[in-house]
């Protein structure tokens, strides 16, 4: 008998899309019926997303995504994350009496990127026409969609907050004044008109390029920046630091910002090249944690057991340590991403790895970054809180907190995208008036200390969190994959990698498996907590796992069964034979294809 799966590995030969929610997935296989390619699927369940999961990405959000064209035969990455705005400076912020950036409100805002890297991916890898994929978006919001139950509690539990302080929410999220019941028909209508304008825009011109161009200058240069623009020029609103900011976000920096496309960076790992973003992302992580893994016999472990719990942890507490003091924005910053990934320098971190849960954050030193070692590490040790902070798709986290989605598609001819959109959350950022979205928060992940990577500075991108996944087999790009998460992408994903890789699980088998992450390093997100030595498990690893853990001195906490991840992949073997899978966790994420 194989092994009961709460779905099945869905296979087929003309297409697969997942994606964090069952409607987008939907929309995404009825575009590939449509004659779209992978492309333009994921553009469309994308804007789709936006509309049904709002609570975890919006239009003023950010995206990376990373593409196989079958045409030009290559992987590339598109880089879809706004830089910091001109005004953005630590002396600015500094003087709004600031020592952290708070997690919402306007001063946590960069250039919005998402809307360009989607029309830059339709543009020049898709097929299809704006209308085409702005469609079943305009679609949802203005007709309405069943709205998710944690949507309902989110908009529930802000509505005070709302009403006092971000009335423009209040009235986009709770028109008459009471929050959705869960499963109510929801509706957007504000959004859909400007999603309207925007197509409209682009039909004025002549031919899809320049069709797609105009959608741009529509959201870059024309009435959405002049909106935001016309907002931000009075708005002064309350956010977490406890006072209310004005923001430093202009119409001029959207007007000079564009998407880009980039080489990614790979890694080879046995039969397996990783490719992911650079090191503006904290991408690389899952790629150190792979150079240090080769020294051990993954294969032989129990892919529930203890010992690949624990080696798995550890490892990942070293490369995220890592993560914390090398990573940023190389356009600003050098990294020495060479050395991290460097046989020679794995071989002398692995040793660190030992039976015993280590409480210490311990980032390697590479030679000519001494000072910046130490500086990172004074920061972290004074500024970094204890108490554990995660994306808000777990029962324990504040509804404030807004995670993200992820989309992974592969096409008849072998296209495939994986792109993990997030920002722009309902409830990170005063609605924007007669625009229906509000904007992101991304500028928590920069620090106002001087000197770092990670230092806040004009036209540098943050240290994203967002990091999709694509594999190649001896070669050939076969694997599509990604996971919602802040911190604990790249850990989930990471488990899920090894054990489709050494166990010899399928897609569905590999994402059923009970997961585990560690809050050990500093939060990404506001305000910045750790948790030493702490290990979130669920349940269903059962109680002789969980004691050896404990054993092996790990700070563990027991979640509920099926409470952590939200992991989707698509896969194409060599025979051209697709496959793809999405997590029961939460009962959204949904695979389609055939």
């Amino acid at each position: 008998m194989p092994a009961f799966t709460t779905r099945p590995e869905i296979l087929g030969t003309f297409g697969v899309v997942a994606s964090t929610h069952w409607i987008a997935s939907a929309v995404g296989m009825s575009i590939l019926e449509k004659g779209g390619n992978a492309f333009d699927a994921a553009v469309a369940t994308a804007f789709v997303l936006q509309i049904v999961e709002p609570h975890l990405v919006g239009p003023g959000g950010d995206m990376p995504a990373l593409v196989y064209s079958k045409k030009k035969d290559k992987v590339e990455v598109i880089c879809a994350q706004g830089p910091a705005p001109a005004g953005a400076t630590i002396e600015h912020y500094k003087a709004e009496g600031l020592s952290m950036i708070p997690g919402d409100g306007l001063l946590a805002t960069v250039i919005p990127g998402s809307f360009d890297g989607w029309m830059l991916m339709l543009r020049d890898y898709g097929t299809m026409s704006v209308r085409d994929v702005l469609e079943p978006a305009i679609y949802y919001a203005e007709q309405g969609h069943p709205v998710l139950p944690r949507v309902a509690a989110t908009i529930a539990g802000m509505a005070e907050f709302f009403q006092k302080e971000w009335p423009t929410s209040h009235a986009t999220w709770l028109p008459g004044g009471s929050a959705p019941a869960p499963h109510s028909n929801v509706k957007n209508p504000v959004l859909a008109e400007t999603w309207k304008r925007i197509v409209a825009e682009a039909e004025g011109k002549k031919g899809r390029e320049a069709g797609i161009n105009a959608a741009r200058d529509a959201f870059y240069r024309g009435f959405v920046a002049e909106a935001i623009q016309t907002y931000l020029d009075k708005a002064e609103v309350m956010d977490a630091s406890g006072s209310r900011h004005k923001g430093v976000l202009s119409a001029e920096d959207m007007a000079g910002w564009s998407a880009t496309i980039e080489e990614p960076l790979t890694y080879d790992y046995h039969d397996w090249t990783v490719a992911k973003v650079g090191p503006w992302g904290q991408a690389p992580v899952l790629l150190q944690c792979l150079s240090l893994l080769k020294g051990f016999d993954i294969g032989a472990m129990d892919p529930a057991g203890a010992d690949f719990v624990h080696t798995v942890t550890e490892t990942m507490k070293l490369a995220f340590a890592d993560r914390d003091v090398y990573y940023g924005d190389p356009n600003f910053c050098d990294v020495p991403i060479s050395h991290l990934l460097s046989d020679a320098y794995a071989d002398e971190r692995r040793k660190l790895i030992t039976g015993t849960a280590s409480l210490d954050l311990r980032p390697g030193t590479v030679p000519g970054f001494e000072k910046q070692v130490a500086l990172t590490m004074n920061l972290l040790n004074a500024d970094s809180a204890t108490g554990a902070v995660y994306e808000p798709t777990m029962a324990h986290l504040s509804e404030k907190r807004g995670d993200t989605v992820h989309i992974d598609v592969i096409d008849r001819e072998g296209n495939m995208v994986s792109v993990t959109p997030s920002g722009g959350w309902l409830q990170s950022s005063p609605t924007i008036p007669g625009l229906g979205f509000c904007l992101n928060t991304r500028a928590q992940m920069f620090w106002l200390t001087p000197g770092l990577p990670t230092s806040l500075e004009p036209g540098k991108r943050p240290r994203t969190t967002l990091t999709p996944s694509l594999g190649l087999y001896q070669g050939r790009p076969t694997l599509a994959f990604g996971t919602p998460g802040g911190d604990q992408q790249e850990q989930w994903q990471l488990s899920f990698f090894l054990r489709h890789v050494h166990h010899g699980l399928n897609l569905q088998e590999a994402i059923d498996l009970p997961l585990f992450h560690t809050a050990h390093f500093p939060a990404s997100f506001y305000p910045r907590t750790r948790e030493p030595g702490s290990l979130i498990a669920e349940a269903n690893f059962g109680e002789p796992v969980l004691d050896a853990l404990k054993a092996k001195g790990h700070r563990l906490t027991v979640s509920d069964p099926w409470t952590i991840g939200r992991l989707t992949a698509a896969r194409r073997d060599a025979d051209g034979l697709l496959r793809a899978a999405a997590t029961p966790r939460l009962m959204q994420a949904y695979a389609v294809g055939r």
